[in-house]
């Protein structure tokens, strides 16, 4: 499990990433919103611990950030703002959970064990778009009631956006989804497969279902 920690203060930053890595999770660190962007564009996460008061802006509005594009991952604001209005609004925003500070490892543990079991017990088996259905169980893709032919990459590769509707994808996180190593993908491979994507859905469709953001990666519509 891959666990992203956003907190500005070092000492505690490195405990928690400490504690996390010796219980076998995957932790990684950042103390600031634009490393925390950064990261979340490199990889995905399991669970993002959020502070709220960061030096440069406030957890709150990234979490807002967050959500507004797509983002869905379980968070947990971790912060000394403790009164019952502060737990109210981060709740409100998006956050999953809220645990203030000062704080019990065992029981952040166990917080996000709940927030991991949640997670889990509640993914779909058929994810819709647009007149999209896409069934993981049986491996099958239909348009507005017709079935679509796609091959396995095609089909992983629809999977990805259509569990991120709205989220810009970047092509290393796409790459490293699709492929076991995406540093040995060619760097025209992912378009080759985004162009026969596009082709057998956008022209059965009638419109445009992604949005190319240059330099960057993919936009599902």
């Amino acid at each position: 499990m891959k666990i992203l920690i956003v907190e500005d203060q070092r000492k505690l930053g490195q405990f928690l990433k400490q504690a996390l890595t010796e219980r076998s999770y995957t932790a990684t660190w950042v103390a600031t919103c634009a490393e925390a962007r950064h990261a979340l564009c490199e990889t995905s996460y399991d669970v993002i611990v959020l502070d709220l008061g960061l030096p440069d802006g406030d957890g709150l509005d990234l979490l807002r950030e967050w959500r507004s594009s797509g983002f869905n991952e379980p968070v947990m604001i971790l912060s000394a703002r403790d009164a019952v209005q502060d737990r109210v609004k981060g709740l409100d925003v998006g956050a999953d959970d809220y645990l203030p500070k000062p704080f019990s490892i065992e029981e952040l543990l166990a917080r996000m064990r709940s927030l991991l079991r949640r997670q889990s017990s509640v993914k779909e088996t058929t994810l819709q778009h647009d007149g999209i259905k896409l069934d993981l169980l049986n491996r099958t893709v239909h348009l507005n009631g017709r079935a679509i032919d796609l091959t396995s990459r095609e089909f992983a590769l629809l999977e990805i956006f259509m569990q991120n509707p709205g989220r810009i994808m970047t092509r290393t996180l796409i790459s490293e989804k699709i492929w076991e190593s995406h540093y040995d993908v060619d760097t025209n491979l992912l378009d080759v497969y985004m162009s026969r994507l596009r082709g057998k859905l956008e022209t059965a469709l009638g419109k445009p279902l992604f949005k190319t953001v240059r330099g960057v990666g993919y936009q599902l519509l």
